[in-house]
């Protein structure tokens, strides 16, 4: 009979002991195992295997063990399988007997384990395909359900409750005064440092009031508002509604006769459509007076001067240009996350990736929008 060999595999780790006798290899786990301390490599078991047809077990100096001696079992047991050695397991814990035995009861599904499947390109192209084509009609089919809710809407047939409508009017605009007016102060600061450094080496530090004026008013007002909305209204619109869906609150309006469209989407579409505007207005309003303060203070300009001069820069068609995209956002915002809430899977990880999603959509497209409404305003002259 030989004698033990020990295997430390490291300082704080268990300790593994082998014994080899009548082609029996007896494994001799000792100390304390536990996940922190780690677990013996299975090699010196692999090297040791040749010549032997069964495999025992010696606890009687094991300390204390938790899931990773349950570990190196299971991972034994499907080592000895694969080199056709028996497993005796008397001499484990019962514990540790009665938790393998629980595990092999339930057989493991059939493609539970992931597979990484190189496919062709050709493969990819297709799926992706596939996917864009039923994201695109399930787009679509949501846009005319809400097309046909604004029918009902001004054909006074839509049921809603009005309560719903006020308390949305009230989310998408009072409570969103705080944070688009820290943005715009800010756009209209950045706009008017951006301008005086070019504008100051021709001695025309005047007009970074025009700068700043038209640039909020046709296009970073609105556009700087639509972003934050889209990242606190739209988000929460299809958190609320994806947690519904979840919650199978959704189906539950339709069993009671309620339709969903009406109920849920028709007063958050309306409600930032009809807010947007006004929001930009204010938008443009903080960010000329952020754009005054870096003139009047910084660059040497009177405010009777950056005054005129701002006025003379505004024109009608400037700011109906950026109260049109302002309603063109705030419906792009609504229609996104109200469609990521509906269409949210049933999990609670899917309400996250809907929420995620809602943002990254709204914002893209209304970047789009931005410059297709900057390309027609050119060819246009407007």
């Amino acid at each position: 009979m030989a004698k033990p060999a020990p295997i430390q595999e490291a300082a704080t780790s268990g300790t593994l002991s082998f014994q080899e006798s009548d082609s029996t290899l007896v494994l001799r786990p000792s100390g304390r195992w536990s996940v922190e301390s780690g677990i013996p490599s299975l090699s010196e078991v692999d090297r040791r295997l040749g010549g032997i047809r069964r495999i025992a077990f010696d606890t009687s100096s094991l300390e204390s063990w938790d899931s990773s001696l349950l570990t190196f079992v299971t991972k034994l047991v499907e080592l000895a399988r694969a080199q056709g050695v028996d497993v005796d397991r008397s001499g484990l814990p019962s514990g540790v007997r009665r938790l393998i035995d629980l595990a092999e009861a339930v057989p493991e599904r059939k493609d539970a384990r992931r597979k990484d499947i190189d496919r062709p390109l050709i493969e990819d192209v297709g799926v992706a395909t596939i996917k864009t084509v039923e994201e695109t009609r399930s787009t679509l089919a949501f846009l005319g359900e809400l097309v046909l809710a604004f029918g009902r809407f001004f054909t006074f047939r839509a049921r809603y409750r009005a309560a719903d409508l006020w308390l949305f009017v009230q989310e998408a605009g009072a409570k969103a005064l705080p944070i688009v007016t820290l943005i715009s102060f800010l756009s209209g600061v950045i706009l008017s440092f951006v301008g005086a450094v070019q504008l100051r080496m021709f001695g025309g530090q005047i007009y970074v009031a025009d700068l700043v004026a038209i640039g909020m008013t046709r296009e970073m007002g609105a556009l700087m508002t639509a972003v934050i909305m889209a990242g606190r209204t739209g988000a929460a619109f299809a958190a609320q509604l994806g947690t519904m869906k979840v919650t199978q609150e959704i189906d539950a309006f339709k069993a009671m006769g309620f339709e969903p469209m009406d109920f849920l989407v028709l007063p958050r579409v309306i409600a930032l459509t009809a807010m947007m505007p006004l929001l930009t207005l204010y938008a443009n309003l903080v960010g000329m007076l952020g754009g005054a303060l870096i003139g009047i203070g910084m660059l040497d300009i009177t405010p009777a001067a950056y005054y005129v001069e701002t006025t003379k820069a505004i024109t009608v068609t400037y700011v109906l240009l950026g109260l049109f995209k302002s309603l063109v956002y705030g419906a792009i915002i609504a229609f996104f996350g109200c469609l990521r809430g509906m269409t949210c899977g049933n999990s609670a990880s899917a309400v996250g990736d809907a929420t995620t999603s809602a943002v990254v959509s709204s914002i893209v497209v209304c970047v789009v929008a931005n410059g297709i409404m900057a390309v027609l305003s050119y060819v246009l002259n407007i």
